[in-house]
């Protein structure tokens, strides 16, 4: 099957469509970094925009294996893939994670300006596992495992991560010759971050109105970067 890009310019291209049926269409060892934020399996559609679909693929746990035996294969030796997750369902990610090959090296949190809701306790954090495939370089200097949070005030998915963030985290796990994946792109975060890094980058999106969304964003122009990627994690 031929991919036909939704959108393509400037290195970075994104297709419309399900992760399951399309990243079997590219080589193995395609990726040097995998940068995403799944379905949390927790039928997720945000507190702060009622008007938002539920998450596609949120419901139900069976695409995981079969999602990151995928990244697994398109992914150099020695690589990472930093991927948020479902706390509630922490036990399925970590098993399949360790199953498929890739090993735990780090749990990052972001650290939000503000409070979320809860039943036990109030939500002021989200996490991310940095998963090793094999033995990747460690960045020069390593950044801290917390960073500033700064919810986005546009609200254009229910689940969208700050762009300061992501940059800087990519900017630290990824190499001058990386070519970035991200099977869940959402409204196009990580790519934006690859475009403003100048590093090439691939994602997958389900739901064509985000599609149209991160297509509109990565039309935009270049956000010019001017803060060294240590200092950004910094509060």
């Amino acid at each position: 099957m031929a991919l036909k890009p939704y959108f393509e310019k400037d290195g970075i291209t994104l297709y419309h469509g399900d992760c399951l049926k399309l990243l079997p269409e590219f080589p193995a060892e395609s990726f040097d970094l995998a940068m995403t934020d799944p379905p949390y399996l927790v039928s997720y559609a945000g507190r702060w925009g009622k008007s938002h679909e539920p998450i596609k693929g949120d419901d139900d746990a069976n695409w995981v294996e079969p999602a990151f035996k995928d990244i697994w294969r398109l992914l150099v030796p020695d690589s990472f893939c930093l991927s948020f997750y479902g706390w509630p369902h922490a036990d399925v990610f970590l098993s399949i994670w360790k199953g498929i090959g890739f090993r735990p090296v780090s749990l990052v949190v972001g650290i939000k300006h503000n409070w979320g809701f809860g039943h036990y306790t109030r939500s002021k954090q989200e996490t991310a596992y940095l998963l090793a495939k094999g033995h990747p370089r460690k960045p020069a200097p390593a950044v801290a495992d917390f960073f500033a949070w700064q919810r986005p005030s546009l609200n254009i998915h229910p689940n969208e991560k700050p762009l300061h963030a992501i940059t800087a985290l990519m900017d630290s796990f990824s190499l001058k010759t990386s070519r970035v994946l991200d099977p869940f792109a959402g409204s196009g975060t990580t790519l934006m971050a690859a475009r403003n890094l100048g590093i090439p980058a691939v994602g997958i999106e389900i739901n064509e109105h985000y599609c149209e969304v991160a297509a509109r964003r990565l039309s935009e122009n270049v956000f010019v970067r001017n803060t060294e990627p240590h200092q950004m994690m910094l509060f």
